[in-house]
């Protein structure tokens, strides 16, 4: 490997970059932010119960296992372009980068996307955050009533404390990220040794393959592909990795391979964790109706005390995962203000000369979070509908980047790639980024009411007409697309020590 490609600061000096942020991530770390935002325990325990609901059992375990393979390809796909690109920007960087035409076009709408799923991620983990540390509180004291104010409470509580980490301890958010991992893998081994050694009985082996459609739809095949979901809902915010480059050390290889580890662990431990899970189901029923199933689960199974014990290690990982999503999120917002696409963006890509890292980006990412977040306060339909672009945000923005790939004949790769499989991969990629995507914006349960109605599509619009109408108002004539501050040379004077 050329020892060229592997300096840091030349890489990013010929991006056009000066480097203001502290590389003080190592290869773990780089992984640990994706490992985390993906977080098994905070994804499975929060769509669990619908995927009781859509496809049971069969859907769950082989559901996980072939949509799991499906995210490698996508992985390895944007691991391919953060080798080549190992910049904060990231994905929208690279679009802008890799578009043969309309630069700056491709990278607007990628960054935005990119920002609104990012933004939806921090709120929705931090929600569910909020909803799980009311379940405990009800089962310790069962008179308490959680409500949409009080859970709303909560939420600005924790990303009150998430942004004060962020901008008073980075050094400790750096141990907190390490520490998560560890918390994560001890956490899924003590839920599942308890799954597996207390309860006296246990579901049958045949009972993965146990089918269940309790959607309202008719068509046993949609109800199943919808099950899918609890997968893909999982798997988001692996891109943590590619914007942490600028703070990674040997970012052209760590930063591919954080993003193919956290996938990879993450489907191997996501799969024995959800295997404990179905066969510790005692009132399929019941637990598929319950308003929290997980919680229903450890309770028939395990009883009360030692429920409330494991509902803690849950609490925790979500903590993790939010605080995860929201140092990701203003990594984004740094390098797409760095590059002038933001409103009032000589505030947003300023950084801190104590800490080294976006402040001011960190108040951002916290309060569009709790934007998103406000309107569960009266409507729980609501705040499903805000969110939801979480995932479909997130996923257009890494198809954008990787369908352009796609288009080149002349890709220049990093240290990292994929050879001549570079493009059979991406092609794959594409592919389940079009299915998946279509799989989020389709209706969910049936009939179809106010209270059931999928608003994702036009969570998904009301984005993109906003950006276009910014777009041809202003911005393209002042956003051509990633800024270069100058030559190698010139802006390697721009370092700040």
């Amino acid at each position: 490997m050329d020892p060229a490609a592997l300096d840091d600061d030349a890489t990013l000096h010929a991006m056009g970059y000066p480097r203001k942020l502290t590389r003080r991530f190592r290869a773990f770390d780089n992984f640990a932010i994706s490992f985390t935002i993906i977080n098994i325990i905070s994804g499975i325990f929060s769509s669990f119960g619908f995927g009781l609901n859509a496809g049971g059992p069969r859907i769950l375990i082989f559901g996980w296992i072939g949509v799991s393979l499906m995210v490698l390809f996508v992985g390895a796909a944007m691991g391919e372009i953060a080798s080549a690109y190992p910049t904060s920007g990231a994905l929208y960087f690279s679009a802008g980068k890799l578009a043969k035409r309309h630069h700056g076009a491709w990278s607007w709408y990628t960054g935005w996307l990119n920002f609104v799923g990012q933004v939806g991620g921090t709120a929705a983990t931090n929600f569910a955050a909020a909803t799980f540390i009311q379940a405990f509180i009800a089962m310790q004291w069962p008179s308490y009533q959680a409500t949409g104010p009080q859970t709303v409470g909560i939420t600005a509580a924790i990303l009150l404390v998430q942004a004060l980490a962020n901008t008073y301890t980075v050094r400790l958010v750096a141990v907190l990220n390490r520490i998560s991992v560890w918390w994560l893998l001890i956490g899924m081994v003590v839920i599942v040794a308890t799954l597996t050694l207390i309860p006296a009985h246990h579901q049958a082996p045949s009972f993965a393959t146990h089918f269940a459609n309790n959607t309202g739809f008719t068509n046993a095949i949609y109800g199943g592909m919808l099950g899918l979901l609890v997968t893909s809902w999982t798997f988001t915010g692996f891109d943590g990795s590619f914007h942490m480059s600028e703070e990674t050390v040997k970012a052209t290889v760590n930063a591919p391979r954080g993003i193919m580890r956290a996938i990879g662990y993450s489907a191997l431990t996501g799969l024995i964790l959800m295997l404990a899970l179905v066969y510790a189901i005692r009132d399929y029923a019941g637990a598929a109706k319950d308003d929290a199933p997980p919680v229903r689960i450890l309770t028939d199974a395990l009883g009360v005390h030692t429920a409330k014990f494991l509902l803690l290690i849950v609490i925790g990982a979500m903590l993790f995962c939010g605080l995860a999503n929201m140092t990701s999120n203003t990594r984004q917002i740094f390098a797409f203000s760095r590059d002038g696409a933001m409103p009032g963006s000589r505030w947003w890509h300023s950084v801190s000369d104590r800490t080294r890292t976006p402040v001011k980006a960190v108040w951002l990412a916290a309060v569009c979070s709790l934007v998103l977040v406000v309107p569960g306060w009266w409507s729980h339909t609501a705040f499903t509908a805000v969110v939801s672009i979480n995932v479909v945000g997130l996923f257009l923005s890494y198809g954008v980047p990787i369908f352009l790939r796609l288009r080149l004949d002349d890709f220049q790769a990093g240290p990292w790639n994929l050879g001549r499989y570079g493009k059979p991969v991406a092609a794959i990629a594409v592919l389940w980024i079009v299915v998946s995507n279509v799989l989020f914006m389709l209706p969910q349960q049936s009939p179809v009411t106010p209270a059931t109605f999928n608003y994702a599509p036009i969570a998904l619009a009301v984005v993109l007409v906003i950006a276009t109408v910014w777009w041809f108002a202003t911005a393209r004539r002042r956003f051509q697309g990633p800024v270069s501050y100058g030559s190698p040379d010139e802006v390697a004077a721009m370092d700040l020590i």
